[in-house]
């Protein structure tokens, strides 16, 4: 599910432009529209980059924009004459994937420090070094931009120079590389992103279909900064459980009949103290795996620290235990395997073997359930109620359910 989730919102946007394309330039506002559209996707990203602090976003808005502009300089839709510039053309096919690999490559580290204003004069040297190529006297030195690596036939299907389909190729493939790995909104969104541009110079046209094109690659980035940016706010990284935001909207739609069950970890503190705080995130990730396979339509959170919220919306507390208890002994029944310091964080297909003993450790977690009663009406009063039951779980012996 998080993989279409990421995959989604780029494929729409850019199937969104092709139909704009090809149905929107007989509507009277077509010319309006796309007059404005590229400068409120610039300003937005450039915007939302420095707000957040994504200077992946703003470089590679940046390069979408200058590529958009040289285009539409040196190779404007059913131009002749001096405007067009055939080299001009080859070096931003050329230029635009392997920069967007390569963006997507870097780590965020800011705008005004030593590599990010090194990032930003590699990009403007890419600038001159274009402005200084296309220059007459240059034609030799440019002609390895269209040299014909295949035979013509097989790229005959597009205009796309032959070195530069070769840079959006090696591009898609690291460019997917990274998604599979990662599967992040904004990993998916490079990968889009660089789809858009290719569809925007395999068009071969210039003006507007390059513009619509490149500035929808760049309003993909800006959407999976967006959505990453909720991601961050909505869902605990650690546990990858929804996180306390998410639980307080999500008990402000309960009805009148639902059941709040509030878990916590048994001994966490001894975890950390013992074995360290990697140890105790493991843990945590362990558990919150578990909650996260409740049934009986329990939905699970990260509550903070070691405490987890499990809602049952539509249950009794009483209908609500068989699955608290199911997941309880599931957690209990756990074998979990101290993590050593080379050990891979993913079981690897052929695990190799090793003479050396295992440690492990048992992990066991208290619960709390309640529900709305006449004392406690509202969702707040109702995880109070859960968390002093919990406290009983917890007085009483610990690994077990109270209500």
């Amino acid at each position: 599910m998080k993989t279409y989730s990421s995959i989604l919102p780029g494929a729409v946007l850019l199937l969104a432009a092709a139909l704009f394309l090809r149905y929107a330039p007989q509507w009277d506002s077509f010319s309006a529209f796309v007059g404005i559209y590229p400068y409120v996707v610039w300003v937005a990203g450039v915007l939302l980059g420095w707000r957040f602090n994504r200077s992946r976003l703003v470089f590679a808005v940046l390069v979408l924009a200058l590529g958009d502009q040289a285009l539409l300089r040196y190779f404007p839709a059913g131009s002749g004459g001096d405007t067009f510039n055939p080299v001009v053309f080859g070096a931003v096919a050329f230029l635009l994937p392997i920069n967007l690999a390569a963006i997507s490559l870097i780590t965020e580290r800011g705008f005004g420090t030593p590599r990010g204003l090194a990032r930003l004069g590699l990009i403007l040297i890419q600038l001159v070094l274009v402005a200084w190529i296309i220059r007459p006297e240059q034609a030799e030195r440019a002609s390895w931009l269209d040299w014909p690596i295949f035979e013509i036939g097989v790229t005959g299907w597009t205009p796309l120079p032959q070195p530069a389909l070769l840079a959006f190729v090696g591009a898609f493939i690291l460019l997917a590389v990274r998604f599979l790995l990662h599967r992040s909104a904004i990993e998916s969104g490079f990968v889009w992103a660089t789809a858009a541009a290719f569809f925007g110079l395999h068009a071969g046209e210039g003006g507007i279909t390059s513009t619509v094109y490149l500035s929808t690659a760049g309003f993909i980035l800006v959407i999976a900064v967006i959505e990453t940016s909720y991601s961050m706010a909505y869902r605990d990284e650690l546990s990858g459980l929804p996180a306390r935001r998410a639980l307080n909207e999500a008990l402000l739609q309960l009805g009148s009949g639902y059941a709040v069950a509030m878990v916590d970890v048994d001994h966490f503190k001894k975890f950390n103290d013992e074995y360290g705080h990697d140890v105790g995130d493991q843990v945590l990730r362990m558990v919150a795996s578990r909650l996260l396979a409740v049934s009986g339509g329990g939905k699970a959170f990260r509550y903070g620290g070691e405490e987890f919220t499990v809602i049952f919306s539509g249950k009794s507390a009483e209908e609500a235990l068989p699955h608290l208890e199911t997941v309880r002994r599931l957690i209990e029944r756990s074998s979990f395997a101290l993590r050593g310091k080379g050990r891979p964080r993913k079981k690897p297909p052929k695990p190799k073997a090793t003479s050396r003993p295992r440690k492990e450790v048992s992990v066991t977690v208290s619960v709390g359930v309640a529900e709305p009663d006449r004392r406690h009406t509202t969702p707040d009063q109702v995880i109070k109620a859960a968390d002093k039951a919990l406290y009983r779980a917890k007085k009483g012996g610990r690994n077990q359910i109270q209500t």
